[in-house]
């Protein structure tokens, strides 16, 4: 299969990078699965259902979320009738959606996406490993599943890579996000699962973390917030990762890294390009 996971869309320039190059994307590239974080896209904090439906118009199979899944209130009515938007699965049992979600791929295949958050400088949610564990236990790869995508929500890159190795052999992709800022790091692990700590956010980088730079610039130099803070509106780099599995063992076989258009040096799958 060949799978394009994106990172987190901030804002209009983000969600334009997405309606624009995606569906190029998915002819060029012959892609099979495309999963995209979005949990930023409203106005860089959460997720409305029209964002959603314009993300799943545009190609994406699976939209994932975050720590902003509920900043948009709305996102808490209209996610019980959206089956492809994930919201972490860690997330106490009450809270409305799923954490995890088999689709079905472009190519007929069964794909199993999941969301979970990191808890070092996160929320205390409840423990990520175990939750994708009884996961994995419920739908393991190949036999219920010919691919796996983990994304995994956090903070700290220590914590990332743990759960790649934790997941190692059991799925496709981990790849994290949250950080918005695009990792070297992008490799198989040896039991073949594709790993990257950050795919790096889908926004403009003239920025801080995606958001116009005077707001954050002075809460740093004063700690006194003044303003609300707003996405840059500057071109967008799309970002994020590239895969391409075994049909026969659902593990990665390729991967590589993705950043399209605005300010970042320029880089796409050599094997599909």
């Amino acid at each position: 299969m060949r799978i394009l996971f994106i990172g987190d869309v901030v804002g209009k320039t983000g969600r334009t990078a997405i309606t624009d190059r995606l569906p190029g994307l998915i002819r060029d590239w012959k892609l099979d699965l495309v999963v995209v974080n979005g949990e930023n896209a409203a106005g860089g904090f959460g997720i409305t259902e029209a964002i959603y439906q314009d993300f799943i118009d545009a190609g994406a199979d699976a939209v994932t979320l975050g720590n902003h899944a509920w900043n948009q209130k709305e996102a808490l009515v209209f996610i019980e009738r959206a089956p492809r938007l994930i919201r972490p699965l860690n997330f106490p049992k009450r809270t409305p959606g799923r954490g995890a979600a088999l689709v079905e791929a472009k190519n007929g295949a069964r794909a199993l996406v999941i969301n979970a958050m990191g808890r070092i400088f996160m929320e205390p949610l409840n423990d990520p490993f175990r939750a994708i564990d009884r996961e994995l236990e419920a739908c393991p790869l190949h036999e219920a599943a010919d691919a796996i995508i983990v994304d995994f929500h956090g903070e700290a890159s220590s914590e990332k890579q743990a759960m790649g190795h934790f997941c190692d052999g059991r799925v496709s992709l981990v790849v994290g996000t949250h950080t918005h800022i695009p990792t070297a790091d992008h490799q198989i692990l040896s039991g073949g699962t594709a790993y990257m700590t950050d795919a790096g956010m889908t926004g403009d980088y003239d920025s801080v973390i995606g958001m116009q730079k005077e707001e954050p610039l002075q809460r740093f130099l004063s700690g006194i917030p003044s303003a609300r803070f707003e996405p840059a509106f500057g071109p967008a780099t799309l970002s994020g990762v590239a895969i391409e599995t075994d049909d026969k063992t659902g593990l990665a076989t390729r991967i590589a890294p993705v950043r399209l258009g605005g300010r970042l040096e320029q880089t796409a799958p050599s094997f599909w390009t």
